[in-house]
């Protein structure tokens, strides 16, 4: 069974060995043990702490398969970004000049330095072992953040956002990096990344340029891939439009890959989200068609876990669970747990 809990200390073996299957190009999952104790302290307090709106906490989650133990993946809700230390983002934007004189308008697009994001939950750090990526998991993996934001609302912002990796060639190479912030850093991209991802943006207030940047300075390469997501973020980008995100213009500025927002209360797995009560035990039979496989969340804070299961939910609200179900969300006759169907049978 695999099972989506908040991640410990004792993980720190499997998600360095994630983290190293990750790459560069993914900033909240380095591999480097002193920011991943530093980033699961943080997370550990969060889940312990009492709901007083945003403030700077990581709800950083695994998934974990209980036959081996093993940690193969993981995510995370970041609330309140920039709180504590800016969050920036480039904003292209659009200017218009004219001329009576020359009888001519021109619009120029231009990056601006921003921090508009201040104060948003950010979904992030997802990642499957490749051995995992079956059918399904990812987007159970993606799509249980929801449930999250839905058991939890005053722990969390109105805007929600996520930040893609930005497009480089097979090599590794990041055009908008090498044409832009390489030009200011002046070092790799990957020591860039790595230095962002372990002390923190400080780097990027100290040497990034605080005036408007003219796109149609840049080479035609590195304008051609601002918004545009790596190869391998393409399929986390279609389930994000599918719950309701939108591109606003808003990029990252080290590789200009696009981030995508919307409001909390338009994500359409939340929406579709409802509590039911845990009626009792039977047990289901595992059909090829799926048709009654639900997200299902057990709502307690302190012992947090969610799942993707078969289950009956009648129409009174009442859903009854397998026995494995039950012991892995650790729950008990009525008790009231949030769930959605995985898959709405097409009409």
């Amino acid at each position: 069974m695999l099972l989506i809990r908040p991640a410990r200390q004792s993980d720190m073996g499997d998600l360095m060995g994630l983290s190293h299957a990750v790459g560069t190009g993914m900033t909240s999952m380095p591999a480097n043990e002193g920011a991943w104790l530093e980033k699961l302290t943080r997370s550990e307090a969060s889940f312990k702490s009492p709901a007083n709106g945003p403030t700077g906490e990581i709800y950083f989650m695994v998934l974990e398969d209980t036959a081996t133990r093993k940690v193969v993946g993981t995510t995370a809700i970041y609330a309140g970004v920039g709180l504590k230390h800016p969050f920036y983002s480039y904003k292209v934007s659009t200017i218009v000049s004219a001329s009576g004189e020359l009888d001519t308008t021109r619009k120029m697009r231009i990056l601006y330095l921003v921090n508009d994001y201040t104060g948003s939950t950010e979904i992030g750090s997802l990642y499957l072992s490749a051995d995992y990526r079956q059918p399904g998991v990812g987007q159970f993996l993606s799509r249980c953040r929801y449930l999250t934001l839905a058991d939890f609302p005053d722990r969390f912002g109105d805007t929600v956002i996520a930040e893609m990796r930005g497009w480089q060639d097979k090599e590794g190479r990041s055009p908008f990096w090498n044409h832009l912030g390489g030009k200011f850093f002046g070092i790799a991209f990957e020591s860039a990344d790595k230095i962002s991802s372990v002390k923190g943006t400080q780097i990027i207030s100290d040497l990034m340029p605080k005036y408007p940047i003219y796109i149609d300075l840049l080479p035609e390469e590195a304008q051609n891939v601002i918004g545009k997501p790596h190869d391998s973020s393409s399929p986390a980008l279609r389930l994000l439009e599918k719950e309701g995100f939108t591109f606003k213009g808003y990029v990252d500025v080290f590789d200009g890959g696009p981030s995508v927002e919307v409001p909390v209360q338009n994500i359409k797995t939340l929406q579709a989200s409802r509590i039911a009560t845990f009626a009792g035990v039977e047990e289901q039979e595992t059909a090829e068609d799926q048709s009654n496989l639900y997200m299902i969340s057990n709502g307690n804070i302190t012992a947090y876990r969610m799942c993707l299961q078969p289950a009956r939910l009648d129409e009174e609200g009442q859903i009854y669970l397998t026995q494995e179900t039950v012991e892995a969300m650790r729950l008990n006759k009525g008790d009231q747990i949030r769930c959605v169907k995985f898959r709405e049978k097409k009409a």
